[in-house]
């Protein structure tokens, strides 16, 4: 039994037609995760304990905890995988109250107050029909855990060509904090780049992608009712049900392209 690849082996026994049957089998790994920032205990995510450093980078970014890598000191993951320490080169600002970040439906909480407001997305940037469903298939191409265990999340930074990020996790919220943890780290900008999820885009979601100022957010699944109006109130192309050939959109479509028009990326 494994889990430091995202997974579990585990055996279990599969029904079928009235008979049981004992399997091998892997299930993801779901872990409580706890992040301290300068010897203080900030949140407890619900997650897969996979790449924890770009996670909690991420998440301090995202809550404007920390502006840039070179806020960060050290950071160092426990041998436990179960805390992540993080030490800021200044003192830390005034830390909001412990919460627990789940990856159920309600998942993803935040300090952060969605009726403050959020500059729109400004963007040269379009995208072709094509490229939207290229995408989507790179997307399902790098999603290996997903294939894996068919239990857990995926997103994708994309530049209109390629995947140059890509982040797996039991809680959708927590792959766009891994992305942009990683980004930090390697010095990418995610300014002007496609996010691509395999999972329902909610409101937290989409509140990182403005603040990454990403201007097109694509899924394979429905966005709600409250992502979509926050996309069109901050200028955020948001696309769903992105399979095969098709997708549709709900906000900011001026940025799509009918297939075989100039690419002016």
């Amino acid at each position: 039994m494994s889990g430091s690849n995202g997974a579990f082996d585990w055996q279990y026994v599969r029904w079928e037609r009235g008979a049981p049957t004992p399997v091998d089998g892997v299930v993801i790994h779901e872990e409580q995760v706890r992040i301290h920032v300068n010897g203080v205990e900030l949140v407890a995510f619900m997650c897969t304990p996979k790449d924890l450093d770009q996670l909690a980078l991420g998440f301090l970014r995202s809550e404007g905890i920390i502006q840039d890598i070179a806020d960060v000191r050290l950071i160092h993951t426990c041998p436990s995988e179960t805390c992540v320490e993080v030490w800021l080169r200044d003192a830390a600002p005034v830390l909001p109250q412990r919460v627990i970040v789940t990856s159920g439906c309600g998942g993803g909480v935040t300090f952060d107050d969605l009726s403050q407001r959020v500059p729109p997305v400004e963007s040269a940037v379009t995208i072709t029909a094509r490229q939207v469903n290229d995408s989507m298939r790179q997307l399902m191409d790098v999603a290996t855990l997903y294939r894996l265990t068919r239990g857990v999340h995926t997103s994708a930074l994309s530049d209109g060509q390629r995947i140059i990020a890509q982040a797996e996790d039991v809680g959708r919220h927590n792959t766009i904090d891994k992305l942009w943890g990683y980004c930090l780290q390697q010095g990418i900008a995610t300014a002007d780049r496609i996010l691509l999820a395999t999972g329902r885009i909610s409101s937290e979601m989409l509140n990182k992608a403005a603040k990454m100022r990403i201007p097109v957010v694509a899924s394979r699944t429905s966005p709600t009712s409250l992502s979509v109006q926050l996309a069109r109130e901050w200028n955020i192309t948001l696309i769903g049900y992105a399979r095969g050939e098709n997708f549709n959109v709900y906000a900011a479509g001026d940025r799509i392209r009918p297939t075989g028009s100039l690419d002016k990326r």
